[in-house]
């Protein structure tokens, strides 16, 4: 009789939730979102000595005051710039789908941040810098295609494979995603390995929200496989951080073993091959998703409690 208790218990729980996520759902769907993007990537390459001007007093952002049009005549003439600009139309001929997705992506943004405004998007076919994908200055959000052409790229030919698999259209939105999380999550003046987990677990639990239209994995950067690999081991992560007693350690080696992006973690364990990178972030998402589901606070409040209030407010028990 307990257990089948129990077992109407959690369905109706279950039944609450899914109707819950499915009017939060509809709301979203509901807020009306206009998108401004501008080609500058097509415009660039079709543009001549003649049209130069105008490209700046359209895109003075995109213009250096220092340099004269004759400087980006050569640009237009070089080679290797008529190659990007070749591969960036033949992969993106229109903008129909990826439109369609960041239209989800800025009404999900004006659902949970209503004070943010929705920018005018900018694309381009630049330098291949991974490193600087898309940029967020002010209300204008600049997108560089050149990075998303697909890991089989040539351009990629240099690239490390994990760096590679995500120069792929799939986490374009999980890179505009980012960019918005790092501004409103301030930053951790803490050294502690628990200061910077919290930091990052604030940055994914954003970016999960904002991301719901998508499978969960590519707000982390992962492949399905690799989240699945990180629920799965979630308790030995954890274990393994509080018996090697890492959560209130200064040490910034750490960040390189379980925070920056690389191939794996390195827990200098056989299993690191297997792996995947950041599990540090991975476990200060589940940090915070605990606290948010254990108190009631406010998105916006949460955001600025310190990393420890956070933690000791979580009850965090890693699921085994």
């Amino acid at each position: 009789m307990f257990k089948h208790s129990i077992g109407i218990f959690l369905f109706c729980f279950l039944v609450i939730a899914c109707s819950e996520n499915d009017q939060v759902a509809q709301e979203i769907s509901a807020i009306p979102v206009e998108i401004e993007t501008n080609r500058f990537d097509q415009e660039f390459a079709s543009a001549d000595v003649s049209s130069i001007s105008q490209l700046r007093n359209k895109y003075p952002m995109l213009f250096s005051e220092e340099l004269p049009n004759e400087a980006y005549v050569e640009k237009m003439k070089d080679t290797l710039q008529a190659e990007i600009n070749t591969e960036v139309s033949k992969a993106f001929p229109s903008l129909e789908s990826e439109q369609a997705e960041l239209e989800k992506f800025f009404q999900h943004l004006k659902y949970y941040f209503p004070q943010i405004p929705t920018p005018k998007i900018i694309t381009l076919a630049e330098e291949v810098d991974y490193r600087n994908k898309v940029i967020l200055n002010e209300d204008i959000l600049l997108i560089s295609l050149d990075n998303y052409l697909g890991e089989e790229h040539h351009f990629y030919e240099g690239f490390a494979s994990y760096l590679a698999r995500l120069q792929n259209p799939d986490y374009l939105i999980s890179d505009v995603a980012q960019v918005y999380a790092e501004k409103l999550v301030p930053r951790s003046t803490s050294r502690k390995f628990l200061s910077t987990m919290v930091y990052h677990g604030k940055i994914l639990y954003i970016k999960s929200l904002l991301q719901r239209f998508q499978e969960p994995h590519f707000a982390f950067d992962y492949t399905s496989a690799e989240l699945d690999w990180a629920y799965a081991n979630e308790a030995q992560i954890w274990k393994y951080f509080v018996e090697k007693s890492l959560l209130y350690s200064s040490d910034q080696k750490l960040k390189e073993r379980f925070i920056n992006i690389g191939p794996y973690s390195k827990f200098y364990l056989e299993l690191d091959n297997e792996s995947p990178p950041r599990l540090g972030q991975f476990i200060g998402y589940r940090i915070v998703e605990a606290f948010m589901d254990k108190n009631e606070i406010s998105l916006e409040e949460m955001l600025t409690l310190e990393a420890e209030e956070i933690y000791n407010k979580s009850n965090y028990k890693p699921r085994k």
